[in-house]
């Protein structure tokens, strides 16, 4: 075929554009969180370079069809190029125009909506500049590996062709070069961005956080006569055993006596094994009396090695300090990097905690032995849901547990939401009218669910905004039923955009952008749970004995706790 018959540049580029900026705009649709404007020009800039990479590809195939049907026709006069040309490159200007303006007011609104919905204030029209500026950015550097590979295509399909090979296989050859060449550098991505993540995290794991102090308390890992190294705790060992109440603090805030919590950590730096990890957890707890106090959590720490403040510092208010925490490090690095190259890590060190604590402690008399609990947050609530095939070996090992922000693939968080009873949403879920299993967003709905709840009692906390719960990998290809309809309908949950739509594959890019974002929103939503933790734990653990006035008292203190840090997770 004559290669002046094929649509050219002033056909290609202005059909690319259009797929490019319908891309864009799809990309900057609500989802679950606000995104920051820089964060959204990278969204947006991603799905013009697959917009446009689409729209140039389609050209060429339609033009490939027209010549294999010898319906090309005959190359145009030059001055009828010309002018086409110049007709497309104006097309294409005014698009670029129009595209731009619509996609910076679509913005606003549509982030403004989001906020609104997770109680945070508008955004002003000014941070549209960081926006574009991103937007503009990531499509010159998509455009350019476009370009790049389009040159590798070339270069396979002339090669091919030179060594004798026909249209059809050149063709062939090129695609399948393009194809190599697109995943080696996906490849590289991934492997580069590994290789960064470490190297930042296990520098971040050797630092201390500002005011944690090395504890002298024997009532600490790496306290006085503990063999667990202060260097060996990771940062978010040395936050947890430097950190929590005082007995004084306690006693303030509840008025009633208290001990000074016992908290047990063992580092990933420590020993070579989770096993060892854990015997060493179940000495520390012997050397501390952790089995004499009243209640004993075996915490799953999530990827980081992090325990979130107001999930323990909630158990030791209500417990006067009689309580003793025990986790052990898997991993150093955030979770999401657990969660997608090592998922069986925190399974097997949760696993391997609890059985080797639970040996313990069943060799204690009946009567002797503390409530024994069960938490995690975020991958810690996978990790630690995980020791236990159902419910009824959960309630016949332990005295309670409280999982926070499981991830999707968390069971048996995952078929209990399957289970519900009808009409229960999938967000807030009602399970054997919450006999022995209830949902908790916000405060209120443990009493919200008719009929008594028996204990042992298990708890979730989830929130409908939160992505790391909801990043299913079905999501690609399926409409979510948390997306059924507007919420007026009762199809999503209140604090859900009604403006959020599903677009197979984008949407699920959507949630995992949002899992960044996920704590980075007020307690409420997202995967900010800090407003409830009082009332879990005090649900969970209903013989704390704190009357009405102390339970406000301690919830005033933990509400007053900031933000987690970022990359805590």
């Amino acid at each position: 075929m004559d290669p002046g018959s094929r649509p050219g540049p002033a056909v290609a580029r202005p059909i690319g554009l259009v797929l490019g900026l319908s891309l864009s705009v799809a990309a900057v649709t609500p989802s679950l969180l606000p995104r920051p404007p820089v964060f959204q020009g990278l969204l947006a800039g991603v799905g013009f370079t697959l917009g446009y990479g689409a729209g140039i590809l389609l050209v060429g195939l339609l033009a490939r069809g027209a010549a294999a049907r010898g319906t090309g026709g005959q190359p145009p006069p030059a001055r009828a190029s010309r002018r086409a040309a110049a007709w497309g490159w104006a097309a294409a200007a005014g698009l670029v125009v129009l595209g731009t303006v619509a996609l910076s007011a679509l913005v606003v609104e549509w982030q403004n909506d989001v906020r609104a919905n997770v109680d945070m204030p508008p955004r002003a029209a000014a941070e549209l500049v960081p926006f574009l500026l991103s937007w503009v950015l990531t499509s010159a550097a998509g455009l350019g590996l476009l370009g790049a590979l389009g040159a590798v295509r070339r270069r396979a399909r002339d090669l091919a062709r030179r060594r004798g090979a026909g249209a059809g296989t050149a063709a062939a050859v090129s695609l399948a070069a393009a194809g190599t060449a697109v995943l080696l550098a996906v490849l590289l991505v991934v492997l580069g961005v590994l290789a960064a993540a470490d190297r930042v995290y296990a520098a971040r794991d050797a630092t201390t956080p500002e005011g944690v102090v090395e504890p002298g308390s024997r009532w600490r890992s790496a306290g006085e006569d503990s063999p667990v190294r202060w260097e060996a705790l990771g940062m978010q060992g040395r936050a947890f055993v430097g950190g929590g109440p005082a007995p004084a603090q306690i006693e303030e805030v509840t008025g009633r006596p208290a001990q000074e919590p016992v908290r047990v950590y063992v580092g990933l730096a420590q020993a070579e094994t989770a096993e060892e990890r854990a015997a060493l957890a179940v000495a520390e707890l012997r050397r501390t009396g952790g089995f004499e106090r009243e209640v004993l959590v075996v915490a799953a720490p999530t990827g980081s090695g992090w325990l979130e403040r107001q999930a323990v510092d909630t158990v030791e208010y209500l417990n006067a300090g009689s309580t003793a925490i025990v986790a052990t490090q898997y991993s150093y690095q955030p979770s999401w990097v657990s969660f997608l190259f090592a998922p069986d890590l925190p399974r097997a060190s949760s696993r391997t905690l609890f059985d080797a604590v639970h040996a313990e402690w069943e060799r204690m008399p009946a009567g002797d032995r503390p409530q024994l609990v069960v938490y995690g947050l975020s991958l810690g609530a996978s990790g630690m849901q995980s020791v236990f095939a159902d419910v009824p070996e959960m309630t016949r090992r332990t005295d309670g547990a409280v999982f926070t922000g499981p991830p999707n693939n968390a069971q048996p968080w995952r078929s209990l939401q399957e289970r519900r009873d009808p009409g229960s949403p999938v967000w807030q879920p009602v399970l054997d009218q919450g006999r022995t299993v209830r949902w908790l967003s916000v405060p209120g709905d443990f009493d919200a669910v008719p009929g008594p709840w028996e204990r042992p009692r298990i708890a979730y906390l989830q929130h409908a905004t939160d992505p790391i719960t909801w990043l299913d990998p079905a999501v690609i290809g399926q409409r979510p039923e948390w997306l059924a309809g507007s919420s007026a309908e009762g199809g999503r949950a209140a604090d859900v955009s009604d403006a959020m739509v599903w677009v197979p594959l984008l949407t699920y890019l959507q949630l995992a952008v949002d899992m960044v974002l996920g704590e980075a929103v007020p307690a409420g939503h997202g995967h900010n749970y800090g407003d409830v933790a009082v009332d879990a734990w005090a649900a969970v653990l209903p013989g704390h004995g704190l009357d009405g006035p102390a339970l406000d008292r301690v919830r005033e203190v933990i509400a007053s706790y900031p933000y987690q840090d970022a990359g805590a997770e």
